[in-house]
């Protein structure tokens, strides 16, 4: 049962509106649905988005962050929960270990990074926890386009791309949430 939904996501004050629109419907979608956020506790980019518009709708934010990166992100010192970590590795175990759904909206190398550990972890067995990327404005598409090649080129099974989902808009990703069955793929060696 799903009730922790983490978020990765650009920690960029940049991004287009499109983007910032899909990350406060991603947020307002997990209030409305009573899940918890768990995401990198920034207050900064599609990370702060996401979390102030989960409160704004009365949910609950969880947020995982390094030291370090606590006074340079400016961390959402509103969130419900603050957990503070020595290192980068130690935060994505606890968001890890603390969520049940993971959604993967734009972001930088960061996001890239944190989401190729989830998609590993679930293809070596760690976990069978949906995974989706909201590919607002095509963003992932290239990424997609890669994964292809990687399977064209025989280093990537065809079924592994059955690890995750990809959808194109907020509303999508819980309609998938809902009817999640985790699919049987082959393993990585035979």
């Amino acid at each position: 049962m799903i009730k922790h939904v983490c978020v990765f996501a650009a920690s960029s004050n940049s991004s287009p509106a499109s983007f910032v629109l899909a990350a406060e419907a991603v947020g307002r979608l997990i209030a409305e649905r009573d899940y918890r956020l768990v995401y990198g506790a920034g207050a900064v980019g599609l990370m702060g988005v996401t979390a102030r518009s989960v409160h704004a709708h009365h949910g609950h934010v969880i947020g995982v962050i390094p030291e370090k990166l606590r006074t340079i992100e400016l961390a959402y010192e509103a969130a419900d929960e603050i957990i503070v970590t020595q290192t980068m590795s130690e935060r994505k175990s606890i968001m890890e270990s603390r969520s049940d759904a993971f959604i993967f909206l734009p972001g930088g190398f960061g996001t890239i990074e944190e989401l190729m550990e989830v998609i590993v972890l679930k293809q070596l067995g760690y976990h069978a926890k949906p995974l989706v990327f909201l590919n607002v404005d095509g963003i992932y598409d290239g990424l997609m386009a890669f994964f292809a090649d990687l399977m064209n080129a025989g280093l990537v099974k065809d079924d592994q791309c059955n690890l995750f989902h990809v959808a194109e808009t907020p509303e999508a990703i819980f309609d998938y949430f809902d009817s999640y069955d985790p699919a049987t793929v082959s393993t990585k060696w035979f």
